[in-house]
Parts: structure tokens; sequence; C-alpha cells
């Protein structure tokens, strides 16, 4: 049984994400969100785990498949940054656009993380002495995962679980 999503299905990829790239989702009101991935792939140590990609995920919504980046900044975040896997893409949910060389002002000032026993960690796996907002979670969440986060921060009804 297919897994159901509020998002919309695109455009499937089997190009591995990278740095800079902008992504759109589409949700059930046939508005696009914009995505970004700010880190592609770091070296394990420095990761919750191989073959993530940290995204950002902006509130800003449009008709369209073309950004207009003034909306997609830092401090317009729907949603703190997560790691998530290829399986957005390789699914169909996230559809890259465009790549942009990423410059400093698309980046938060300090990345935080909470992993699971409190500690807090920035972006490559370092102490940080305390929580900075927005934090995510360090551990890798999937599409289906972002599907429920992104659902409850635009007011949307989450999609059930499979009852099986």
């Amino acid at each position: 049984m297919a897994v159901q999503t509020n998002l919309r299905r695109l455009k499937r990829s089997y190009k591995k994400p990278a740095c800079g790239d902008v992504f759109v989702m589409q949700l059930p009101t046939e508005k696009y969100l914009f995505g970004r991935v700010v880190l592609a792939e770091p070296p394990r140590e420095h990761a919750p785990g191989p073959g993530t990609y940290l995204i950002y995920i902006y509130a800003w919504q449009s008709d369209t498949k073309h950004p207009e980046y003034q909306h997609l900044r830092p401090d317009h975040l729907l949603i703190p940054p997560v790691w998530t896997n290829r399986l957005g893409w390789t699914k169909g949910y996230f559809e890259t656009i465009e790549n942009r060389p990423l410059e400093a002002d698309a980046l938060l000032r300090q990345h935080c993380f909470r992993r699971h026993d409190g500690v807090y960690l920035d972006e490559i796996g370092r102490k940080l002495p305390r929580r900075v907002e927005p934090c995510g979670g360090w551990g890798l969440v999937s599409y289906r995962w972002i599907d429920d986060h992104v659902s409850d921060a635009v007011g949307i009804p989450r999609v059930p679980e499979d009852a099986e």
C-alpha cells in the first residue's frame, strides 16, 4: 500500500541533492512551498547518519514554482532545519528547480539541534553551550515526518497513519 501524504507528487529525481539546491513541495491547496539544501552528505562523524542532507523549509507559499528569493531567508523558516535523506526527491515529493550558491545571509547564524540525551549540537556535531532557536532534532527524518510537520505548521490536518 502506498504511503499517504499531504504533499503532492511532483517529479522524481535520482540525482543527488547538492548544497544550494532550491526545491519545491506542493500542498493539497495547490500552493508551493520552497526548501533549500544547506549541507549535502557531510562526513558520517559530522552528521546524524550517512547520506544525510540538512534542509531548510520556508514559510512563504506561491502559486508557481518560481521563487521570490526575498522570502527565502533563514528568518522565514516554516519549521526548524531538518536532516533528511534522498527519499523526498526519489519519491517525487521534493522537486529541485535550480541551484544557487549559498551566501552567508542565506544561512542561520547558528544551527542548533537537540540530541536524544538533551545535548545541543551545531550542524557538524560540535557541542553548543545552550539552545539556540530555531532548534531542530539531531536525527534523520523521513519525507513523511516532514509532511506531518509542514501540515501542522500550515494548519492542514495530518494524513492518518495506516491502521495496518
